[in-house]
């Protein structure tokens, strides 16, 4: 395997650990007002992803970083051509991250309900932003032979790409749902089941549309329709875990998977391709034509492989010691001392 497929990979393994990690991030925000019907219900579900929502978006960080670093050329041409998309997606991001620090600020009814507001917003359009974002690399973009983007931004919402964004988006708050249901007790846990439960066949459905979509757009061979597979197998797993209203820790492994998978899946799709090119196929950016240098990548190499492990195990060891339920109802007090 030559140094700019192992790259490749690592950047798509960095866009699906950020989908698998920050999804669930994304779907409890979007639904704290969903499953929270006072306020301590709502500061519940967003204390559930409080210790984790911040270190998960450092996946995205590195996903780009990666691109700009070992891919300069398809960073320039994909970022550019979402010039505009990407100041809506900064927007969203900065906003719902804003919003995770002043709703608790003061007590007040009406800043917490503005805050709660712009929590949700963000949270919604980051995923299906980035998901536009991704379809069109596969779906392709009008670029010449410079690699410079040459259409509107009306170009940029291609109809897989718009669907991708969906199926992120949809796929993203039953993740948060089910992370929902191992994190809360009470009427908070009883909301997310019923929530599951509901999200589980329109995902279905949208994995089900994008996966076929995906093998008609690439024709990818064997390993392509494997890797297509897979998340329609996980969604439809999670689907059959939470129909009965008992969504648990099963439904939640289903949720990410899938929601990983598909996103695996469409980079599986796309190589040796980076960024298709609708002007003429020979404009397309490939792994080959846009690599950095070999020097710079084995640099690159050494670097991820002591650092990533590193992040992984942090990470790791946060989950675990944040891995306890929370309450909406108040601990009991002590027991008086005889």
């Amino acid at each position: 395997m030559t140094l700019p497929t192992v790259w490749f990979v690592i950047v798509a393994f960095f866009w699906t650990g950020f989908f698998v990690l920050e999804g669930f991030d994304f779907g409890v925000g979007a639904l704290h007002k969903v499953v929270g019907r006072t306020d301590t219900e709502r500061r519940v579900a967003i204390n559930s992803i409080g210790p984790f929502w911040d270190g998960n978006e450092v996946w995205l960080i590195v996903a780009g970083a990666s691109m700009f670093a070992a891919f300069p050329n398809w960073y320039a041409s994909w970022f550019s051509a979402l010039y505009l998309a990407l100041w809506l997606l900064l927007a969203a991001l900065i906003v719902r991250g804003v919003s995770f620090e002043f709703r608790g600020k003061f007590a007040a009814p009406a800043w917490r309900h503005t805050w709660g507001w712009t929590l949700t917003v963000g949270s919604v359009l980051a995923p299906l932003l980035i998901g536009i974002g991704l379809g069109d690399l596969l779906a392709g973009l009008p670029i010449d032979a410079a690699g410079d983007f040459t259409g509107s931004f009306l170009d940029l919402l291609t109809p897989f790409g718009l669907l991708l964004g969906l199926t992120l988006l949809t796929l993203s708050l039953l993740h948060g749902a089910a992370f929902l249901t191992l994190r809360t007790t009470g009427p908070v846990l009883e909301r997310s089941r019923a929530l599951v439960r509901r999200l589980a066949l329109p995902a279905v459905a949208l994995v089900l549309v994008a996966a076929v979509w995906m093998v008609v757009l690439a024709a990818p061979g064997g390993w392509g329709y494997l890797a297509v597979a897979v998340p329609a197998v996980a969604v439809i797993a999670a689907a059959v875990t939470a129909l009965p209203g008992r969504a648990g820790p099963a439904t939640f492994v289903a949720t990410a998977i899938s929601i990983g998978a598909l996103v695996a899946a469409l980079f599986v799709c796309l190589y040796p391709t980076l960024l298709v090119s609708t002007t003429d196929p020979a404009y397309s950016l490939t792994v080959t034509n846009s690599a950095s240098s070999p020097y710079s990548l084995q640099v690159m190499t050494v670097a991820a492989a002591v650092l990533t492990p590193l992040v992984l195990l942090y990470q790791g060891w946060t989950y675990w010691v944040f891995r306890r339920r929370l309450r909406t109802e108040p601990a009991a007090p002590a027991s008086a001392a005889a």
